[in-house]
C-alpha cells in the first residue's frame, strides 16, 4: 500500500465568502447544541494513519486491522506501508502519519525526537533476544563462514537506515571481526544477494532468515545478536522496534488515542496467546505467506505499563550507544518518550 500524501492548497476568501463561512460556523455550533446529524458527529473520529515497515514484528497491528478491532472501537485506521523505518519517521515529522506500528526502528524514531522534541510517545515495544528472535546474521548455505569473527574483511550488508548500519558495524567489531564496511540493502533483497554471491553475509531481520532457510539458499550464523553484543546478555530485551502515536494526536484526541491503544493491545494479546490464529495476517502486509507464516519466529511485546526498571535500563543502554557513536546529537531519555496513559 502506497502512502497517501495530501497536497496543501491555499484559498483566499472574499468578504462575502468569509461571511458565509462565519455563518456556517455559527450554524454548526447550533447543530452541536441541539444534536448534530451523523455526518457531523462522524467528524469527531479522525483518520489515524499508521506507518509500518513490512517485518514480522508488526504482526499485532496487522492482526488488529484484519480482526476488526479498530473498527469495533469506532476508529478509522489507515495502514501506510513504507520501505524503511526512516520513511515512517519522516511521515510522522511531516504530519502525514499519526504514528508507527511495532517493528519501526526505535533509534530512528529517536532521531525524529531530536529533530522535533516531543514528537511522539511509545506505547508498545517488541523486545527480542535469543529466545524471541528478530535480528540475525545470515550467510549463503554453503558458505565456509562459521562465526561473526570470520566476517573480517568480508562484504556485509544490513537493512537500510542508521540503526541497522550502526548496530551491524558495532556488533562485528565486538565479535572480533574488526572494522567492517557495511552496505545498506533492502531486507527483501538479502537472500537473493547472498544466493548470487554479491555479498558474504547480512545483518537482517525476520522473516529473511526463515525465507532463506526454507528455500535452501541461506543459513543463520547467529540470532539475538543485538542482545548479546550490544546489551551484553543474549537474553536481555532489545527494544529495537516500537509502536507510537504523535504527541500532537494524543493531545488533540486523548480519548481516541486511548481507544486506539486498547484496540492495538487486543492485537498484541492475540499474537501472544493465539499465535497460530494471528500468523496468517502477515500475508499481504509482508513477503510472508503460505507455509512460511507458521515458520517465522515471533517477537515478544511489552506495553508502557509493563516496563520494569531493568527494561528501562536496557532500552537506555541501547539508545546510549547511538549517543556515544555521535549518531544522536544529544542523549534521548527513554522515560521522556514513553506514553504515560
Amino acid at each position: 500500500m502506497k502512502p497517501i500524501v495530501p497536497q496543501p492548497t491555499e484559498v483566499t476568501a472574499s468578504p462575502n465568502r468569509r461571511r458565509q463561512l462565519l455563518g456556517g460556523a455559527v450554524a454548526g455550533a447550533a447543530l452541536a447544541a441541539i444534536g448534530a446529524p451523523s455526518i457531523v458527529k462522524a467528524q469527531a473520529s479522525p483518520k489515524i494513519r499508521i506507518g509500518f515497515w513490512p517485518v514480522a514484528s508488526a504482526l499485532p497491528f496487522f492482526a488488529a486491522i484484519e480482526k476488526g478491532y479498530f473498527k469495533e472501537a469506532g476508529l478509522d485506521v489507515e495502514p501506510l506501508k513504507f520501505a524503511s523505518a526512516q520513511q515512517v519517521m519522516e511521515a510522522m515529522l511531516s504530519g502525514r502519519a499519526e504514528g508507527s506500528s511495532n517493528g519501526t526502528a526505535s533509534a530512528v524514531l529517536a532521531i525524529g525526537e531530536i529533530a522535533q522534541p516531543g514528537l511522539f510517545k511509545i506505547f508498545c515495544t517488541n523486545p527480542t533476544n535469543a529466545k524471541y528472535i528478530l535480528d540475525e546474521f545470515i550467510v549463503a548455505k554453503d558458505s565456509p563462514i562459521k562465526t561473526l569473527a570470520d566476517l573480517k574483511g568480508k562484504r556485509v550488508a544490513s537493512g537500510p537506515g542508521i540503526q541497522n548500519v550502526t548496530l551491524a558495524k558495532v556488533m562485528l567489531e565486538r565479535a572480533g571481526a574488526g572494522t567492517v564496511a557495511v552496505s545498506e540493502l533492502p531486507i527483501g533483497q538479502h537472500v537473493a544477494a547472498l544466493a548470487a554471491g554479491q555479498i558474504d553475509a547480512a545483518y537482517t531481520l525476520e522473516p529473511t532468515g526463515t525465507v532463506g532457510r526454507l528455500n535452501g539458499t541461506t543459513r543463520t550464523l547467529e540470532v539475538g545478536v543485538v542482545a548479546k553484543y550490544i546489551l551484553g546478555d543474549p537474553m536481555a530485551p532489545w527494544h529495537g522496534g516500537s509502536a507510537s502515536l504523535t504527541t500532537e494526536f494524543i493531545k488533540k484526541y486523548p480519548d481516541v488515542a486511548k481507544k486506539y491503544i486498547a484496540a492495538y493491545k487486543r492485537g498484541v494479546d492475540l499474537v501472544k496467546t493465539k499465535p497460530d490464529e494471528a500468523r496468517p495476517f502477515l500475508k499481504g502486509y509482508t513477503a510472508i505467506e503460505g507455509p512460511l507464516t507458521s515458520e517465522v519466529p515471533m517477537s515478544d511485546y511489552m506495553f508502557y505499563n509493563e516496563f520494569k526498571p531493568s527494561d528501562i535500563a536496557y532500552f537506555q543502554k541501547f539508545f546510549d550507544l547511538f549517543s556515544d557513536k555521535g549518531i544522536f546529537e544529544k542523549r534521548v531519555l527513554i522515560d521522556s518518550i514513553l506514553y504515560k496513559g
